[in-house]
């Protein structure tokens, strides 16, 4: 039996009553989502040729997405381009995300907001902001512009603050390529675990034996651990690890959420198979970061648009090379799409 399978639907209970009445006042409406094992996609954002947010593109991706069966969206995510929008922008996409999610009968899929930043009051505000914009969880980089300047127990400090005070649950992300290489080690995330209002962990460092030991010492609690990318799903499967929150998704969300499906009914053979194919165009997107995820949407489903300057995409013979990286994938989720 996968050892995942146990575990299908955890509740908020690690809420706390005094995070929802913090400052802000009380969590909106949409925070009624369960929070589950699964699958989940960081949006990447749209833009207009003028380069304002494209709200309409916005929401008809996250209902496609929604329609292939993730257990949620995250937006304000590394893919999602946070650094490149202003507040007003990210609240933009949040709460675009959150109305069509709910007008498409999607209002219990939740929607965790990317709201790292560098000082402890902006991290708080921007968790702030996600609530009001529809957000059902945070997850929040660890500051490290100023790393050499913070021990353990500042890190501890500021996550607990952030957590004390965010109107929603918080999940640690863990990124040391967008960290200047700060790197949370398993005893920091375990002893973050126990606070009430930090429900959950994103490791994007790959770290598989940290993902092991950070299951094992939180196991029998509601604090989920995801892997950072869809190219080790097994891996995090294998070890009691609860999903994955992965970029390549927004390119083939039926296929991401197929793999785990083969997992949990002990298919392991048809799922080392597709994982090997996930993991194949995923290194396409690693490669080539976001602007490598938009090509392959503009490619292959004909929508996705430029990133915000300075970033863009490839042109010409490189171009076509990259989005070649994701072909065998979608073929797997035009044939799940054609099945559904």
């Amino acid at each position: 039996m996968p050892l995942n399978s146990q575990t299908s639907s955890l509740p908020h209970a690690k809420m706390s009553p005094s995070a929802l009445d913090a400052a802000s006042g009380q969590a909106p409406a949409s925070s009624s989502p369960t929070f589950t094992p699964g699958i989940y996609i960081p949006t990447v954002a749209f833009f207009r040729p003028d380069d304002s947010v494209d709200a309409e593109t916005t929401k008809s991706h996250a209902i496609r997405l929604a329609r292939s069966g993730v257990a949620g969206l995250v937006t304000m995510g590394s893919n999602g381009e946070a650094v490149h929008l202003d507040h007003a922008e990210r609240r933009l996409i949040t709460r675009s995300t959150r109305d069509a999610l709910d007008a498409a009968g999607f209002s219990r899929l939740p929607v965790m907001v990317g709201c790292g930043a560098q000082s402890t009051r902006e991290t708080i505000q921007l968790c702030r902001d996600a609530a009001s914009s529809g957000g059902s969880h945070a997850l929040v980089l660890p500051p490290a512009y100023y790393g050499g300047l913070l021990p353990t127990a500042r890190i501890l400090e500021h996550f607990r603050a952030v957590a004390d005070a965010s109107p929603i649950p918080v999940l640690i992300y863990n990124y040391p390529g967008a960290c200047s290489g700060l790197d949370l080690d398993s005893d920091t995330i375990t002893a973050l675990a126990d606070h009430p209002n930090i429900v959950g962990v994103k490791l994007t460092c790959g770290n598989t034996g940290k993902l092991a030991r950070v299951v094992a010492t939180t196991a029998g609690t509601n604090f989920l651990t995801f892997g950072g990318s869809v190219d080790f799903t097994l891996q995090t499967l294998v070890v009691g690890g609860h999903g994955i929150i992965g970029g390549t998704g927004n390119i083939a969300p039926r296929a991401c959420v197929r793999l785990m499906k083969l997992w949990d009914e002990g298919k392991l053979k048809e799922a080392r198979e597709l994982q090997a194919i996930v993991a194949a165009a995923d290194w396409a997107a690693i490669k080539g970061g976001f602007p490598s995820v938009k090509a392959g949407l503009n490619e292959y489903f004909g929508y996705g648009g430029e990133p915000r300057r300075p970033c863009a995409v490839l042109e010409g013979d490189a171009l076509r090379e990259q989005v070649r990286g994701f072909a065998a994938l979608v073929d797997v989720e035009k044939s799940l799409e054609k099945q559904a």
